[in-house]
């Protein structure tokens, strides 16, 4: 049974990427689930995949459920399409979009096809990932939670008194060595 290598980049960064496996006849649904996973979002959301070719242009829709809007050609749906049966290319390419009002895309490329499966690896999964998955409902920093908490009870976005813009202020002149103390009265 083939096994289907695709690397899945967040379109606003392309260094933010994961690299999944997937069995050629597992379905576009098992494909959602498993990109979804891989980013750390939720599965609460509509969700359409796109066949596209290398120029990134949409063409077969295959979507989670059939939407309420005008499809030029009657979609596919994920649960009942194979993702072997609209592999058309070596290195075939989709578009996948999540959750309809934040428009999260995701562009998807097909690897590498291999023939034998991995005794122990579980499919669909996860076997890379690259950078820091954007958050789904609004920012992630490196410091998590803990530096919102700190910026909000501090409120770091004022300006202070005693703090300017560069160059602001100053004659040029080096400071003596008399005023150079902080604001306990220590030398510095």
């Amino acid at each position: 049974m083939a096994v289907l290598k695709f690397r899945v980049y967040w379109e606003e960064d392309d260094a933010v990427y994961r690299d999944v496996v997937i069995k050629h006849s597992q379905s576009f649904k098992d494909l959602n689930d498993i990109v979804l996973k891989s980013f750390e979002f939720d599965n609460k959301h509509k969700a359409t995949f796109y066949r596209s070719n290398d120029h990134w242009q949409r063409g077969r829709e295959i979507t989670l459920e059939k939407y309420d809007k005008v499809y030029v050609k009657e979609p596919l749906i994920m649960e009942q399409t194979p993702i072997g049966t609209e592999i058309k290319d070596p290195n075939q390419k989709f578009i996948y979009i999540y959750d309809f009002n934040r428009n999260w895309t995701f562009l998807i490329e097909l690897i590498n096809v291999s023939k034998d499966e991995n005794q122990k690896q579980a499919y669909p999964g996860v076997i890379r990932t690259e950078g820091l998955a954007p958050n789904q409902y609004g920012t992630r920093s490196l410091l998590g939670d803990k530096f919102v908490e700190v910026e909000e009870k501090y409120d770091l976005t004022k300006g202070e008194e005693g703090f300017g813009e560069e160059g602001e202020g100053g004659s040029g002149e080096e400071s003596t060595e008399e005023e150079q103390t902080d604001t306990f009265g220590e030398e510095l």
